[in-house]
């Protein structure tokens, strides 16, 4: 097995692990599994919120750069 594979299959694991304890225990446990298990994917965004601003910001300007490369 790979290391490329060893990291994705530990990051999916605790997506699993992340999304199994919202449903239980967590914040958000009146909506449904996969609504965590989406949560779960997205585990570093939610463990560290100026991590989140951080994707966004990346993401918004990737998509300005985008934009003015298809004009």
């Amino acid at each position: 097995m790979q290391l490329k594979h060893k990291i994705i299959t530990g990051y999916l694991i605790i997506a699993l692990l992340f999304g199994m304890y919202g449903t239980l225990f967590g914040d958000h446990s009146q909506r449904g599994f996969f609504f965590n298990i989406g949560r779960g994917l997205v585990w570093p965004a939610i463990m560290f919120p100026s991590l989140g601003l951080a994707f966004g910001s990346i993401i918004m300007v990737g998509v300005v750069i985008l934009v003015l490369i298809i004009k």
